[in-house]
């Protein structure tokens, strides 16, 4: 007993140290931070350096538990703020498309401090784009338990405001995975994100977008060709330094990924075929909706809805259910290659890049705005346009990341093949 008691007492004085330790180093950087002291980071640096490898862990990962905390806590503040302003009445438009302070103050600032005119600052955010990449770290992987500890805290903090929140503000964070995740569990994982909180945060944030816009006097719309963001990935691909991340491991990730993407696209083509049920439509697509329309001899068994052959009095349908069996076998085909490599459905019965999924909603789009129906065209139909240039067919693009060697290896053989010489041998000059 008194050994255990011993035992107790010197853990208790190791974490109450660990724990100054922690605070030290937060109260030394605050001061950088704040007054720009040099001292203070070299002082911080001497701190960080004296730490054995044990505690220098143990205070890593007390700093991101901190930064996880004040990321909840800042975004429950956000939601807050913007509820305060849809209130206020501050918004022009777009009532289901909250505009970030940040982000509208960011435009003004632009064009009232910088004197940059309204139809610069729309070029230049049209032109550019802002690729986010998805790591694949195993240090990046968080417990469950962990995660689930995260979302109570976030629940006590949206309660504080709980009068006025909205199901979107109380969304709930992804659960990880508790064992070591493989690059397949790795990609499903992150593939949950985009389910959960990507995929329809996108349009939502691109409206913000607009709505930013209007109100430094720009009365057009981001066009939808127009990709400012998009993403990337390693899930699959970061083959330097992990001996998992073979040939196969990429291409079943490949495979997931487009499974994935065409399963939220044809949950999302029957919505959009439930809104266009309009008759009126230009000779553009009304012919190519009698072409179809002729050449369609299937019955559909597999749709909850929409499962007969749509009649030729509904063009934009008829349009859409193309789309839609296309979107269906390719998530088929790719389901079936991923479990057994092999499908019997064929490639041309499928869609194989993203090109082929817009021509159709271009079309749909064009043909409303002829008719006058501008409005609907750029509600849901926008937004899917919006998700498949960002989105694509696989969500995201897939970064191939090699050790050297490997490249040096392959730029060797190369060389002596052509017979001039050895890469390897080669200075770096």
């Amino acid at each position: 007993m008194f050994g255990l008691d011993v035992l107790v007492g010197c853990l208790y004085l190791r974490l109450y140290t660990q724990r100054s330790r922690v605070q030290e180093c937060y109260e030394v950087a605050a001061e950088y931070e704040t007054n720009h002291d040099l001292q203070k980071l070299d002082e911080l640096g001497e701190m960080i350096t004296s730490l054995d490898p044990g505690d220098s862990i143990i205070i890593a990962k007390s700093f991101s538990h901190m930064l996880c905390l004040a990321n909840l806590a800042e975004e429950v503040q956000i939601a807050n703020r913007r509820r305060i302003k849809r209130k206020k009445g501050v918004f022009t438009e777009e009532n289901s498309a909250i505009t970030e302070s940040d982000m509208e103050e960011t435009l003004k600032r632009l064009v009232v401090d910088l004197k940059h005119s309204p139809a610069e600052v729309f070029d230049a955010l049209k032109n550019q784009t802002v690729d986010l990449v998805l790591t694949a770290h195993p240090t990046q992987s968080v417990r469950r338990s962990l995660l689930q500890k995260h979302s109570r805290i976030r629940n006590c903090l949206v309660q504080l405001y709980s009068k006025d929140s909205t199901p979107y503000d109380n969304q709930e964070l992804d659960e990880a995975l508790q064992r070591e995740p493989t690059p397949q569990d790795e990609m499903r994982a992150g593939m949950s994100y985009f389910h959960e909180t990507i995929w329809k945060g996108v349009p939502k944030f691109l409206r913000r977008v607009d709505t930013a816009l209007k109100n430094i006097g720009i009365n057009e719309r981001v066009p939808y060709n127009a990709p400012l963001i998009q993403f990337s990935s390693w899930m699959g691909g970061d083959r330097d330094g992990n001996p998992r991340v073979t040939p196969e491991v990429t291409r079943d990730v490949c495979l997931l990924a487009r499974m994935m993407a065409a399963n939220l696209y044809c949950s999302q083509i029957d919505d959009l075929m439930f809104e266009l049920s309009m008759w009126q439509c230009n000779d553009e697509l009304r012919s190519q909706a009698d072409e179809l329309h002729c050449a369609s001899k299937k019955d559909a068994k597999h749709y909850i809805e929409f499962w007969k052959k749509v009649p030729p009095n509904e063009p934009y349908r008829v349009i859409l259910s193309d789309v839609r069996d296309k979107l269906y076998n390719t998530r088929e085909r790719s389901r079936e290659l991923l479990s057994s490599g092999h499908s019997d459905i064929p490639v041309e019965a499928t869609l194989t890049n993203a090109g082929q999924l817009l021509e159709p909603l271009e079309l749909c789009y064009r043909s409303l705005c002829v008719c006058g129906d501008r409005i609907i065209a750029d509600g849901s139909l926008l937004d899917f346009l919006r998700q498949v240039t960002t989105f694509g067919l696989s969500l995201v693009k897939l970064d191939i990341r090699q050790e050297s060697d490997r490249h040096t290896d392959v730029l060797d053989a190369i060389t002596k093949y052509l017979g001039i010489g050895s890469y390897r041998e080669w200075s770096e000059e």
